[in-house]
């Protein structure tokens, strides 16, 4: 497989078509390799517009989902980050170059330490993995410029939008199968909040976090 030619047909195949159009944002996704962070067993799929399978019955987010919901947050080098959903450290080292620190919380323990080595050897200093359930945040180190959940919930997380700064942004995918929506809530003030949805899609589910019913009587 020639690598750069698939890098480059799924950023104009697949991520310019989904309106990522942010040159900063294109030209990061060319510069972190993304088949760095994909286990070996499924490299071939690192381009792929699909979800690509981690240790413990995790996946990584198709990449036109994480280009856009990196676009659409607008992080700044000034900007501290709280993600929730390490995964294989991809995101984190996305978000890394554009922030000033990312704190990434990943529940399995396995995929901790593969993401903390992704990291490490892709020379990302200013990303760290803690390996601990993420749902309730980190509000002793908190309030955040910016909060990333990658992976799906059943409705935004009321504990993580408390640890939001004024001007701060959380995006989220929501719902239930078969369709869930990405959305990018801004604090506005205290209490305010303005929330908007991105667009539609499918992801897997984040651990941790609460399932309420789907059905009220």
């Amino acid at each position: 497989m020639n690598i750069e030619q698939a890098r480059f047909n799924m950023i104009e195949q697949q991520i310019r078509p989904w309106d990522v159009l942010n040159l900063g944002v294109l030209e990061l996704l060319a510069i972190v390799k993304r088949e760095d962070f994909v286990p070996p067993a499924h490299r071939a799929l690192a381009f792929v517009d699909t979800e690509v399978p981690l240790p413990g019955g995790q996946c990584m987010l198709a990449p036109k989902v994480e280009a856009r919901l990196l676009q659409e947050l607008d992080v700044h080098k000034h900007e501290r980050v709280l993600e929730i959903g390490a995964g294989s450290g991809y995101m984190a080292a996305l978000l890394a170059h554009k922030a000033q620190q990312v704190t990434s919380f990943e529940i399995d323990a396995s995929l901790a330490r593969f993401a903390t080595a992704n990291l490490k050897r892709a020379g990302v200093m200013n990303a760290s993995v803690v390996q601990a359930d993420g749902a309730g945040g980190l509000a002793g180190d908190g309030p955040f410029d910016v909060i990333v959940l990658s992976g799906s919930v059943a409705e935004v997380p009321q504990a993580l939008l408390a640890q939001l700064k004024v001007g701060g942004r959380m995006v989220a995918i929501v719902g239930f199968e078969p369709v869930m929506r990405a959305v990018l809530v801004t604090r506005t003030g205290d209490p305010g909040l303005e929330r908007r949805v991105l667009f539609d899609t499918v992801a897997q589910r984040l651990q941790g976090f609460p399932e309420p019913t789907r059905f009220h009587f």
